[in-house]
């Protein structure tokens, strides 16, 4: 991949500060912390729209976002992010279900690692896809993390209900 048309910047938040990528066509990663990433380490257009609308979406006034997303992984990956992005706000699928809501039904553990590797956490909702008794999985840091942005959805989503 050629990187001089990428850019990457770390913004603040409420949640620690979060690093953007972008690409020429798109948002290529967002990570929790000042990470080094592939590009020039620099502000773009994108990335700070990009920062706005999480902001906007941490404060809770915003359900979804309005951005052109350029996440890099295999066809599988892609398809499996495609599906995140269709839980709705404030609600959970299990990897199985939404295995299953993919059209991939035996791929549940697949689905996972695909969850996983999200490049683009919070505007792919990665934090929606929930082990078997509706909880995050893991018990580190990005899982309590996940919990946070569920409740956080849950309580503006039932404050506007």
């Amino acid at each position: 991949m050629t990187t001089r048309f990428a850019t990457y910047y770390a913004y603040r938040t409420p949640h620690g500060p979060v690093t953007i990528r972008a690409r020429e066509n798109g948002i290529a990663n967002v990570a929790f912390g000042d990470a080094e990433m592939e590009g020039e380490r620099r502000p773009s257009e994108l990335t700070n729209r990009a920062a706005t609308e999480l902001l906007e979406y941490f404060a809770g006034k915003r359900r979804g976002f309005d951005l052109p997303l350029a996440p890099e992984g295999s066809d599988f990956q892609r398809a499996v992010w495609g599906g995140v992005l269709c839980i709705p706000y404030g609600e959970t699928l299990t990897a199985s279900q939404l295995a299953r809501a993919i059209g991939r039904p035996g791929s549940h553990r697949a689905t996972g690692a695909a969850v996983r590797r999200n490049p683009i956490a919070v505007l792919v909702p990665d934090h929606r896809v929930v082990d078997a008794h509706g909880r995050p999985p893991g018990a580190d840091a990005a899982s309590r993390l996940h919990g946070a942005l569920l409740e956080l959805e849950r309580r503006h989503r039932d404050a506007n209900a």
